[in-house]
């Protein structure tokens, strides 16, 4: 068997609005996060994880934020089409671990539903993906409340 490993991050400004997407979940929240598409951090840290074990470059190459194609785009539908690339070419996801960064809002209550939508649009299992949180202890912009950051590795296999 043939493994590949990537990794990605991602940062997003908060914006005007009343809830964030992360993980593919909507979270109440007093802002929004900045993007061409719905600014989903997480998900797009995952997807340049999966592009990067693929050796495909990073989203804004296969997803450009200058092409309308992709603007208010569903995150999750993206990572769908990242896990398709790597069916294509012959790739199975083995595992993702997600680590979100940010002081608000809280992450732990949702982890369980990321880690479901996640696995089911790469089809794995649930115990296949990890979601975890960190602050960043007042510093830097994530502390200042600024925005949030997402840092994700992910394994493929090839049988």
């Amino acid at each position: 068997m043939k493994l590949r490993i990537g990794q990605g991050f991602d940062v997003h400004a908060f914006s005007p609005g009343d809830h964030v997407m992360l993980g593919g979940v909507r979270i109440p929240h007093r802002h929004g996060l900045a993007g061409h598409s719905d600014g989903d951090v997480a998900l797009h840290a995952v997807c340049d994880a999966l592009l990067g074990a693929l050796a495909l470059g990073d989203i804004g190459r296969h997803f450009s934020p200058d092409d309308d194609t992709w603007l208010n785009a569903d995150s999750l539908d993206l990572l769908a089409r990242v896990r398709a690339m790597l069916v294509q070419r012959g790739w199975q996801v083995g595992n993702v671990d997600l680590t979100i960064a940010c002081e608000a809002p809280r992450i732990s209550p949702h982890t369980d539903e990321m880690r479901q939508r996640i696995a089911s649009v790469l089809a794995v299992r649930a115990e296949d993906v990890s979601v975890k949180a960190t602050t960043t202890e007042q510093l830097g912009f994530c502390g200042r409340g600024e925005g949030i950051a997402a840092m994700a590795v992910a394994l493929i296999q090839r049988p």
